[in-house]
């Protein structure tokens, strides 16, 4: 059982120096004593923890999330105008393709008539 204990509490000491070597332990710190030394405490102390870490505010994030969803609608539509135009295009090549295959054949009946009329005989 001894152990256990000396295995959690060694556990425990490693993300405590963890959190300590990476910075957050004084950033937190910082944060706490900012909003202790607020004479006029905020009335979300976790927005005003989110806001002094660098993120943004829920009025903030709110816009962020509308102007996303926003972006998504218009990029939606946009795609499939994109989808619509590229089927037209392979629909314009098609037909483009049957009438240049059309105009081939007719250059070659004529050319073939052409040359017959202008070849001299062959005896």
């Amino acid at each position: 059982m001894m152990r256990f204990k000396e295995e959690k509490e060694a556990k425990k000491e490693a993300f405590r120096k963890y959190l300590e070597s990476s910075g957050v332990l004084d950033s937190l710190t910082k944060v706490l004593v900012a909003l202790y030394e607020q004479n006029d405490k905020p009335s979300s102390a976790l927005e005003f923890i989110q806001q002094k870490l660098g993120g943004p505010s829920v009025s903030d994030y709110e816009k962020l999330q509308a102007e996303k969803s926003d972006l998504q609608i218009k990029y939606n539509e946009l795609f499939a105008k994109h989808q619509e135009t590229l089927r037209e295009l392979e629909g314009v090549k098609s037909l483009h393709s049957r009438n240049s295959s059309k105009d081939d054949d007719e250059r070659e009946v004529i050319e073939d008539e052409h040359t017959a009329l202008v070849a001299p005989p062959h005896h």
